[in-house]
Protein backbone atom coordinates (compact mmCIF):
# COMPACT_ATOMS: atom_id res chain seq x y z
CA UNK A 1 0.00 0.00 0.00
CA UNK A 2 3.02 2.29 -0.52
CA UNK A 3 1.19 4.04 -3.39
CA UNK A 4 -1.77 4.99 -1.19
CA UNK A 5 -2.42 8.75 -1.27
CA UNK A 6 -4.50 9.80 1.74
CA UNK A 7 -6.44 13.06 1.82
CA UNK A 8 -5.11 15.73 4.16
CA UNK A 9 -8.14 15.43 6.45
CA UNK A 10 -8.13 11.60 6.51
CA UNK A 11 -8.09 11.44 10.32
CA UNK A 12 -9.99 14.62 11.14
CA UNK A 13 -11.89 14.51 14.45
CA UNK A 14 -10.30 11.17 15.40
CA UNK A 15 -8.60 10.49 18.72
CA UNK A 16 -5.68 8.08 18.37
CA UNK A 17 -3.41 6.57 21.02
CA UNK A 18 0.16 5.66 19.97
CA UNK A 19 2.52 3.71 22.21
CA UNK A 20 6.25 4.18 21.81
CA UNK A 21 5.51 7.71 20.59
CA UNK A 22 8.75 9.27 21.85
CA UNK A 23 11.09 8.03 19.12
CA UNK A 24 11.38 6.06 15.89
CA UNK A 25 8.36 4.75 14.03
CA UNK A 26 5.98 5.60 16.88
CA UNK A 27 7.04 9.23 16.87
CA UNK A 28 6.73 9.57 13.09
CA UNK A 29 3.37 7.80 13.10
CA UNK A 30 2.10 10.23 15.74
CA UNK A 31 3.34 13.23 13.74
CA UNK A 32 1.83 11.82 10.54
CA UNK A 33 -1.54 11.12 12.15
CA UNK A 34 -1.57 14.67 13.54
CA UNK A 35 -0.75 16.10 10.11
CA UNK A 36 -3.86 14.35 8.81
CA UNK A 37 -6.15 15.85 11.43
CA UNK A 38 -6.04 13.45 14.40
CA UNK A 39 -5.81 14.37 18.06
CA UNK A 40 -3.04 12.24 19.57
CA UNK A 41 -2.58 10.52 22.89
CA UNK A 42 1.18 10.02 23.18
CA UNK A 43 2.35 7.17 25.42
CA UNK A 44 5.96 6.31 26.25
CA UNK A 45 8.28 5.90 29.22
CA UNK A 46 10.72 8.58 27.96
CA UNK A 47 9.18 11.80 29.23
CA UNK A 48 11.61 14.31 27.70
CA UNK A 49 11.54 12.64 24.29
CA UNK A 50 7.75 12.44 24.53
CA UNK A 51 7.63 16.19 25.11
CA UNK A 52 9.65 16.66 21.92
CA UNK A 53 6.98 14.77 19.99
CA UNK A 54 4.36 16.95 21.66
CA UNK A 55 6.25 20.13 20.67
CA UNK A 56 6.69 18.96 17.08
CA UNK A 57 2.93 18.40 16.74
CA UNK A 58 1.90 21.73 18.24
CA UNK A 59 4.55 23.67 16.32
CA UNK A 60 3.11 22.21 13.11
CA UNK A 61 -0.33 23.53 14.16
CA UNK A 62 -1.62 20.07 15.04
CA UNK A 63 -4.31 19.53 17.67
CA UNK A 64 -2.94 19.64 21.21
CA UNK A 65 -1.96 16.07 22.16
CA UNK A 66 -2.29 14.38 25.53
CA UNK A 67 0.82 12.90 27.13
CA UNK A 68 0.90 9.71 29.19
CA UNK A 69 4.26 8.77 30.68
CA UNK A 70 4.15 5.06 31.44
CA UNK A 71 6.77 2.32 31.59
CA UNK A 72 5.03 -0.72 30.10
CA UNK A 73 7.54 -3.04 31.75
CA UNK A 74 6.28 -1.89 35.17
CA UNK A 75 2.66 -0.92 34.51
CA UNK A 76 -0.01 -2.47 36.73
CA UNK A 77 -3.72 -3.00 36.22
CA UNK A 78 -4.27 0.16 38.23
CA UNK A 79 -2.23 2.14 35.71
CA UNK A 80 -4.37 0.89 32.83
CA UNK A 81 -7.59 1.58 34.72
CA UNK A 82 -6.41 5.12 35.46
CA UNK A 83 -5.50 5.61 31.81
CA UNK A 84 -8.98 4.55 30.72
CA UNK A 85 -10.59 6.96 33.15
CA UNK A 86 -8.32 9.79 32.01
CA UNK A 87 -9.12 9.26 28.34
CA UNK A 88 -12.83 8.89 29.03
CA UNK A 89 -12.93 12.14 30.95
CA UNK A 90 -10.83 14.06 28.43
CA UNK A 91 -12.09 12.66 25.12
CA UNK A 92 -15.07 10.38 25.79
CA UNK A 93 -13.98 7.88 23.15
CA UNK A 94 -11.02 6.50 21.21
CA UNK A 95 -10.94 6.03 17.42
CA UNK A 96 -7.55 4.39 17.00
CA UNK A 97 -4.86 2.49 18.89
CA UNK A 98 -1.39 1.85 17.48
CA UNK A 99 0.68 -0.60 19.50
CA UNK A 100 4.25 0.32 18.57
CA UNK A 101 6.31 0.12 21.78
CA UNK A 102 8.52 -2.97 21.85
CA UNK A 103 11.38 -4.62 23.73
CA UNK A 104 14.06 -6.22 21.56
CA UNK A 105 15.67 -8.28 24.30
CA UNK A 106 18.78 -10.07 23.07
CA UNK A 107 19.70 -12.08 20.00
CA UNK A 108 20.76 -15.44 21.40
CA UNK A 109 20.01 -19.19 21.25
CA UNK A 110 16.95 -20.17 23.25
CA UNK A 111 18.97 -22.53 25.45
CA UNK A 112 21.18 -19.63 26.53
CA UNK A 113 18.57 -16.88 26.61
CA UNK A 114 18.54 -14.56 29.64
CA UNK A 115 15.26 -15.38 31.38
CA UNK A 116 14.96 -11.92 32.88
CA UNK A 117 15.07 -10.38 29.40
CA UNK A 118 12.64 -13.04 28.18
CA UNK A 119 10.13 -12.08 30.86
CA UNK A 120 10.55 -8.35 30.19
CA UNK A 121 10.00 -8.84 26.46
CA UNK A 122 6.76 -10.72 27.08
CA UNK A 123 5.60 -8.06 29.51
CA UNK A 124 6.20 -5.17 27.10
CA UNK A 125 5.44 -6.89 23.79
CA UNK A 126 2.44 -9.09 24.69
CA UNK A 127 1.00 -8.46 28.14
CA UNK A 128 1.03 -4.66 27.81
CA UNK A 129 -0.75 -4.61 24.42
CA UNK A 130 -3.37 -7.01 25.77
CA UNK A 131 -3.98 -5.02 28.95
CA UNK A 132 -3.97 -1.69 27.16
CA UNK A 133 -6.39 -2.98 24.53
CA UNK A 134 -8.71 -4.35 27.21
CA UNK A 135 -8.65 -1.01 28.98
CA UNK A 136 -9.37 0.89 25.76
CA UNK A 137 -12.10 -1.35 24.35
CA UNK A 138 -14.97 0.51 26.09
CA UNK A 139 -13.65 3.75 24.54
CA UNK A 140 -13.12 2.17 21.12
CA UNK A 141 -16.67 0.78 21.18
CA UNK A 142 -17.91 4.39 21.39
CA UNK A 143 -16.34 5.17 18.01
CA UNK A 144 -18.31 4.73 14.79
CA UNK A 145 -15.14 3.54 13.02
CA UNK A 146 -12.22 2.37 15.18
CA UNK A 147 -8.93 0.74 14.26
CA UNK A 148 -6.37 -1.23 16.28
CA UNK A 149 -2.93 -1.87 14.78
CA UNK A 150 -0.38 -4.25 16.29
CA UNK A 151 3.19 -3.64 15.10
CA UNK A 152 4.90 -6.97 14.45
CA UNK A 153 7.79 -8.20 12.29
CA UNK A 154 8.73 -10.82 9.73
CA UNK A 155 10.36 -12.89 12.49
CA UNK A 156 6.88 -13.26 13.97
CA UNK A 157 5.50 -14.77 10.77
CA UNK A 158 8.29 -17.25 10.05
CA UNK A 159 10.56 -18.38 12.86
CA UNK A 160 14.22 -17.42 12.63
CA UNK A 161 17.10 -18.67 14.74
CA UNK A 162 18.44 -16.48 17.55
CA UNK A 163 15.60 -13.96 17.53
CA UNK A 164 14.46 -15.33 20.88
CA UNK A 165 11.80 -13.48 22.82
CA UNK A 166 11.30 -10.77 20.21
CA UNK A 167 10.45 -13.28 17.50
CA UNK A 168 8.25 -15.39 19.78
CA UNK A 169 6.36 -12.34 21.09
CA UNK A 170 5.72 -11.17 17.53
CA UNK A 171 4.16 -14.58 16.84
CA UNK A 172 2.02 -14.07 19.95
CA UNK A 173 0.91 -10.65 18.72
CA UNK A 174 -0.19 -12.12 15.41
CA UNK A 175 -2.33 -14.63 17.31
CA UNK A 176 -3.68 -11.92 19.58
CA UNK A 177 -4.60 -9.83 16.56
CA UNK A 178 -6.42 -12.67 14.82
CA UNK A 179 -8.31 -13.72 17.96
CA UNK A 180 -9.35 -10.17 18.79
CA UNK A 181 -10.41 -9.47 15.20
CA UNK A 182 -12.77 -12.47 15.22
CA UNK A 183 -14.19 -11.59 18.63
CA UNK A 184 -14.93 -8.00 17.60
CA UNK A 185 -16.12 -8.69 14.07
CA UNK A 186 -19.77 -9.42 14.75
CA UNK A 187 -20.94 -6.68 17.06
CA UNK A 188 -18.53 -3.72 16.91
CA UNK A 189 -17.14 -1.12 14.52
CA UNK A 190 -13.59 -2.05 15.55
CA UNK A 191 -11.18 -3.54 13.03
CA UNK A 192 -7.91 -5.16 14.10
CA UNK A 193 -4.80 -5.75 11.98
CA UNK A 194 -1.05 -6.30 12.30
CA UNK A 195 1.63 -4.40 10.41
CA UNK A 196 5.26 -5.31 9.73
CA UNK A 197 7.21 -2.08 9.09
CA UNK A 198 10.03 -3.95 7.32
CA UNK A 199 13.65 -2.74 7.37
CA UNK A 200 13.60 0.89 8.55
CA UNK A 201 16.29 3.21 9.89
CA UNK A 202 15.59 3.15 13.63
CA UNK A 203 17.59 2.73 16.84
CA UNK A 204 16.12 -0.76 17.35
CA UNK A 205 17.22 -1.76 13.84
CA UNK A 206 20.77 -0.63 14.63
CA UNK A 207 20.77 -2.77 17.77
CA UNK A 208 19.44 -5.79 15.92
CA UNK A 209 21.70 -5.44 12.88
CA UNK A 210 24.86 -3.58 14.01
CA UNK A 211 26.84 -4.53 10.89
CA UNK A 212 24.16 -3.36 8.46
CA UNK A 213 24.60 -0.27 6.26
CA UNK A 214 21.77 1.64 7.88
CA UNK A 215 22.06 4.70 5.64
CA UNK A 216 20.60 2.61 2.81
CA UNK A 217 17.37 1.91 4.71
CA UNK A 218 14.24 4.05 4.34
CA UNK A 219 13.36 6.56 7.04
CA UNK A 220 10.15 5.85 9.02
CA UNK A 221 8.32 8.62 7.17
CA UNK A 222 8.68 6.62 3.94
CA UNK A 223 6.41 3.82 5.21
CA UNK A 224 3.60 5.87 6.67
CA UNK A 225 1.14 5.27 3.81
CA UNK A 226 0.14 1.85 5.17
CA UNK A 227 -0.22 3.23 8.70
CA UNK A 228 -2.57 5.91 7.40
CA UNK A 229 -4.55 3.41 5.34
CA UNK A 230 -5.09 1.02 8.25
CA UNK A 231 -5.87 3.78 10.72
CA UNK A 232 -8.22 5.71 8.45
CA UNK A 233 -11.71 5.04 7.06
CA UNK A 234 -10.47 3.68 3.71
CA UNK A 235 -9.62 0.37 5.42
CA UNK A 236 -13.10 -0.07 6.83
CA UNK A 237 -14.01 -3.75 6.60
CA UNK A 238 -10.35 -4.85 6.55
CA UNK A 239 -9.70 -6.85 9.71
CA UNK A 240 -7.78 -9.86 10.93
CA UNK A 241 -5.05 -9.42 8.34
CA UNK A 242 -1.24 -9.31 8.50
CA UNK A 243 0.07 -6.37 6.47
CA UNK A 244 3.52 -5.25 5.30
CA UNK A 245 4.32 -1.53 5.22
CA UNK A 246 6.79 -1.85 2.36
CA UNK A 247 4.82 -4.24 0.17
CA UNK A 248 4.24 -2.90 -3.35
Amino acid sequence: MTTYSPPKDLLANRVILVTGAATGIGQIAALTFAQHGATLVLLDRQEKALEQTYDAITQADGAQPAIITLDLAKATLEHYEALQQQLDQEFGRLDGLLHNAAELGELAPLELYNLGLWSKAFTVNVHAPLLLTRACLPLLRKSSDASIIFTTADVGRKGRAYWGAYGVTCFALEGLMQTLAEELEANTNIRVNSLDPGPVRTAMRVRAYPAEIHASLPEPVAIMAQYLYLMGPDSKGVSGQAHNAQQQ
